[in-house]
């Protein structure tokens, strides 16, 4: 019997590698906290880390800077 993949959305993989990368819990607890397995935890942990500073090479754009400063 095949079961269905689950989709994951990128609002709740940011939430649980943001966790992971606290470092406050164990990996296999937040994994078992949300009910994923640790290997896909530490992926999203990983991936986080690589694009984080991405973040912040580019300045945003005039609309985003001007709605901030106000």
């Amino acid at each position: 019997m095949s079961t269905k993949r689950r989709l994951h959305s990128p609002e709740f993989k940011a939430k649980v590698a943001l966790e992971a990368l606290k470092g406050i819990e164990p990996v296999h607890a937040i994994a078992a906290k949300y009910q994923v397995h640790p290997v896909q935890v530490a992926q999203w942990k990983k991936d986080l880390l690589e694009r984080l500073p991405k973040v912040f090479a580019t300045k945003p754009p005039p609309s985003v800077a001007q709605a901030a400063a106000k």
